[in-house]
């Protein structure tokens, strides 16, 4: 009993929250707690098929299905719902009791993990009266007072998933959901209708809905117009669709009333009508129904105006070649459909004019601007005046026309004596069609002379041919037929025959190309499928018409060739022989590969006949060229190296000079602040022994004075010899072809004029720079005046204008910045081509050709082997992985 009292009197003082009463409220507390938890557990499991029942009469009633059935099976339905809803609750519910306190401490007990029920000391008391029992009492009870501090409710766990394994409670909740949506506004309105059985009438008629939009018509592309159902005012494009829809509410067909025109809706059922109608006008618009009017709306219609077009500017010639240029500028208020050009003969109004179709911007575009060049030189009005304008169409197909303006067709120059004939006569025929005799007469003239087109039979027959279409066939398309005829056999002759097999052969090289590239992409397919077979026979075809093409164009090379060359160089048909027959060899290889459905090897043959016959005509030319003429040849190609290794060195005496002068600047710079620093830090008189004296400086401004005049006077006697060597170059060039370009002329003044300013000690960059200019310009007119007098080629010859720039363009020195790049370059320091008067930046960079790049692979292909043979030498293994090493 000693250490009990010592126990409890080292307890001490009872802390609030341990007294009795405390106690007591927090054991309350947490019975409440575990009874609804209990509550829970044991109500959850049985209210859930009740409330799945009420759930199904929710979902029927919101889906408004009891207004279907007559007013007895209404009854019928709500006493069995009723019914199965009072014996679903008594079955769930049977035997269902509320739990006690003592439940309640049982559960508090089992979740805490306590044992010999700790609570029940709480509330028992001892027997007797002895204190030492009732210390020890207490000692327990305070015991017990601290493991209710620990007491865990837990979280309630009814069950259900065991008792609805199929989880059908969500199935009932997602289908109430589900027919709430459904039924909207209405829920409350369906809820009551479904306990309300229909004995005294029809089913409440549903709620009137009113909806109307405007469709625009299509070549607009402007969105739908939805009107107010309140009414109001729109503003829509003139042909657009009214639609309008009337569902629910009372009073029966609805009508429409434009203006004084009414328009009965159509039934679609016993309670929706639809109305349509076109509007090309605006005004009120309303919608009536039973003498009562619904809706109005006020509306506007836009008026499509027609398209207006005009030229940009004067039509004319194009700067390039036989094109007509059409600039020409046109607006729509919704965009335009096509735009056109309408060319009348000047000559002939009444005849039936050229259409042009012109082509538009993408995009429904509402104002657009464009320059076509069509071609017309081939028409047989080239060369004649026409009168042209343009034609713009919208979508609605209003057309809008422009001015009229004369034009002059472009035409083709013709050399050939019989071709200018043949071409006047089909022009003559232009601006008379009945002159049919004239023409005949000029046709048997022509013919009865057949020594001016060399016996040619194909042309005898053609002028026949002509003859008597213009006889015997009286319709009007004969004349345009007869002129057809005229220009191919004028081609013809102007070309001669190596140049329409020439285009016989490019066509068929690009029929070719086009068959194997949709080989190649359905080479996926079956072999055996009719369409696979189909594209084979046609790639045969496209294949032997190439061959065929260059059999023609070999032999036409050859008789040209023997024709032009039978006094000069002896014709050699071996050359011709081996020739066609290694492109029969090739084309056989290409043959086969398309047979056998190897399209990428049938490519690369095809690559490399196209190489065979580039280096076919190349060689060609240079054979049917004079000894003469090719050493004139040479010589000029000599002399335009010359002007580049001038325009070399001219850049060099620039940078020079150019450096003269920064250094003298900088040097300049750098004594004045000298200058000033000695001015700060020896301000008393100085010792003239000592360095920094003005006598001392001026002795070395002398001496640089003089080493800069030595270099001056050096490039002045380099600057002399250059323009002697000019004057040289000059002469011989005078002498080759006649003419001395005026660069060359403007270059030797130029060089004059630094020289002095040399001599003199001035500064001679501005001189230097205008005859590395004029150097330039001279080198360009060299290269065009050898590419008129003997045919040289402008892409890798030397002497080529885009090359007179050369590599050593000043700029090196802050020269880029002061001549804008320097000339002939752009501003990213790529040199620039000037061909025909056009400049066209980078155009120094050379994209390979197909069959470079099959010979760089097959090159590859070879390194690669070689590389796989590793008993080769070390070293030469090494070099080879150097090789094919990608950087």
């Amino acid at each position: 009993m000693a250490a009990g009292g010592v126990a409890l009197s080292g307890a001490g003082p009872a802390a609030p929250g341990n007294t009795p009463e405390g106690l007591a409220a927090a054991l309350r507390r947490r019975r409440r707690l575990a009874r609804l938890a209990l509550f829970w557990e044991g109500a959850w499991p049985r209210a859930w098929p009740v409330l799945g029942v009420l759930g199904l009469f929710l979902v029927i009633a919101l889906l408004d299905l009891p207004q279907h059935l007559p007013g007895l099976l209404h009854i019928l339905f709500l006493l069995a719902a009723g019914g199965l809803f009072g014996w679903v609750s008594w079955r769930a519910f049977r035997g269902f009791r509320l739990p006690d306190e003592a439940g309640a401490e049982r559960r508090l007990e089992r979740m805490s993990g306590l044992r010999h029920r700790p609570l029940a000391a709480l509330s028992d008391r001892p027997t007797g009266d002895d204190p030492a029992a009732l210390a020890l009492w207490e000692v327990h009870r305070q015991r017990a007072a601290a493991q209710i501090r620990r007491l865990r409710i837990g979280t309630p766990r009814p069950g259900l998933p065991a008792r609805d394994p199929r989880a059908l409670r969500a199935a009932v909740g997602l289908a109430v959901l589900a027919a709430l949506v459904v039924a909207g506004a209405e829920a409350p309105e369906r809820l009551r209708r479904a306990f309300t059985p229909a004995f005294a009438g029809p089913a409440p008629t549903p709620p009137l809905k009113l909806e109307a939009w405007v469709t625009p018509p299509a070549y607009t592309g402007a969105a739908p117009v939805f009107l107010d159902p309140a009414g109001g005012a729109a503003t829509v494009p003139a042909g657009s669709k009214l639609q309008l829809s009337v569902s629910g509410g009372h009073g029966g067909a609805p009508d429409l009333v434009m203006d004084a025109a009414v328009t009965p809706f159509r039934a679609l059922d016993a309670a929706s009508f639809t109305a349509e109608a076109m509007l090309e006008h605006g005004g009120r618009l309303a919608v009536r129904r039973g003498g009562g009017e619904l809706a109005h709306w006020a509306l506007t219609v836009q008026a499509d105006a027609p398209p207006t077009i005009a030229f940009a500017e004067p039509p004319g010639r194009a700067p390039r070649g036989l094109g007509t240029r059409l600039p020409w500028r046109a607006e729509d208020d919704w965009g335009l459909a096509s735009v056109r050009a309408e060319l009348h003969l000047k000559a002939r109004p009444a005849a039936p004019p050229l259409l042009l179709d012109l082509p538009l911007p993408g995009g429904n575009a509402k104002q657009a601007r464009g320059a076509a060049t069509p071609d017309l030189s081939a028409h047989p009005w080239a060369g004649l005046e026409v009168q042209v304008r343009l034609l713009a169409k919208d979508g609605a197909g209003q057309e809008g026309a422009s001015d009229s303006a004369p034009l002059t067709l472009p035409e083709r120059s013709f050399n050939h004596p019989v071709a200018k004939r043949l071409i006047a006569l089909r022009r003559n025929l232009s601006l008379a069609p009945e002159q049919r005799a004239p023409a005949r007469q000029e046709l048997d003239a022509i013919a009865a002379a057949p020594e001016a087109f060399e016996h040619d039979t194909g042309t005898y027959l053609a002028l026949r041919s002509a003859r008597s279409r213009l006889i015997m066939d009286r319709r009007a398309e004969a004349v345009p037929e007869v002129q057809q005829l005229l220009w191919e056999v004028a081609l013809a002759l102007e070309e001669g025959r190596d140049g329409r097999t020439l285009r016989a052969l490019q066509q068929a090289r690009e029929a070719l190309r086009e068959a194997l590239e949709q080989a190649e992409q359905n080479q996926a397919g079956d072999p055996n499928d009719p369409k696979t077979q189909e594209q084979r026979t046609e790639l045969e075809k496209r294949i032997q018409e190439l061959r065929d093409a260059i059999r023609q164009h070999l032999e036409a090379l050859a008789e040209k060739l023997q024709r032009e060359n039978a006094e000069a160089i002896p014709f050699d048909p071996q050359n011709r022989l081996m020739d066609q027959k290694e492109m029969e060899r090739k084309t056989r290889r290409m043959e086969e590969a398309a047979r056998e459905g190897r399209m990428e090897d049938a490519k690369k043959e095809l690559a490399e006949l196209e190489e065979m016959l580039k280096a076919l005509e190349e060689g060609r030319a240079q054979r049917a060229e004079t000894p003469q003429r090719q050493q004139r040849r040479e010589r000029g190609q000599q002399q335009m190296g010359v002007v580049q290794d001038m325009v070399k060195r001219q850049s060099e005496m620039l940078d020079r000079s150019h450096q003269r002068s920064e250094g003298a600047e900088r040097e300049r710079a750098a004594r004045e602040r000298q200058q000033r620093l000695n001015q700060q830090l020896f301000r008393p008189p100085q010792d003239p022994s000592q360095p920094g004296q003005p006598g001392e400086q001026a002795q070395r401004d002398s001496q640089a004075q003089g080493e800069g005049q030595g270099e001056r006077d050096q490039d002045g006697r380099r600057q002399r010899a250059l323009r002697r060597a000019l004057g040289e170059l000059m002469q011989q060039f005078g002498d080759l072809t006649g003419e001395v370009p005026e660069g060359l002329g403007r270059a030797d003044q130029a060089m004059r004029e630094a020289q002095e300013q040399l001599r003199g000690g001035g500064d001679a960059r501005d001189a230097q720079q205008r005859a590395l200019k004029a150097l330039q310009e001279g080198g360009r007119q060299m290269a065009q005046s050898m590419q008129r007098q003997f045919g040289m080629g402008q892409d890798g010859e030397e002497g080529d204008p885009q090359d007179m720039a050369g590599e050593n363009q000043p700029g090196g020195n802050g020269q880029d910045q002061a001549q804008g790049q320097g000339e002939g370059r752009d501003p990213l320091g790529r040199r620039s081509r000037d061909v025909n008067g056009t400049a066209d930046n980078g155009a120094d960079t050379r994209v390979p050709e197909e069959a470079e790049m099959l010979r760089t692979r097959k090159l590859q292909e070879e390194l690669r082997k070689r590389g796989a043979e590793r008993e080769r030498p070390a070293e030469e293994l090494d070099y080879i992985d150097r090789l094919l090493r990608r950087f």
